[in-house]
């Protein structure tokens, strides 16, 4: 299992229309280039899902996660949703610098 840590600003996203928001921390850089390397020489091609995605295991302070990450047009990164219960868990909140530990 290769594991990427990083450290990036967390941030929500809001559709016009509704009500709801969903929270993310976008992947970028070097780490980025790196995930996408593992997906290209099939490290975890088992793994990928609709829109590219892939299954990750991921870690914030004491709180690890099974999710996805997303690839990102605008970034040439990827996104990694963050769910309210892991932002309630570790104090989080927009804007916040979040470390991150993904595994692939």
């Amino acid at each position: 299992m290769e594991d990427f840590t990083v450290t990036t600003r967390l941030w929500r996203w809001q559709s016009a229309s509704g009500p709801g928001a969903w929270f993310f921390l976008t992947i970028d850089g070097e780490a980025a280039d790196n995930i996408r390397m593992a997906a290209l020489s099939g490290q975890w091609l088992e793994k990928r899902r609709g829109f590219g995605s892939a299954k990750v295991q991921a870690c914030i302070g004491a709180t690890r996660w099974s999710t996805s990450l997303f690839p990102h047009k605008q970034s040439g990164g990827w996104l990694l949703p963050v769910k309210a219960a892991v932002r309630k868990a570790e104090g989080l909140a927009e804007g916040a610098a979040v470390t991150v530990t993904v595994s692939l």
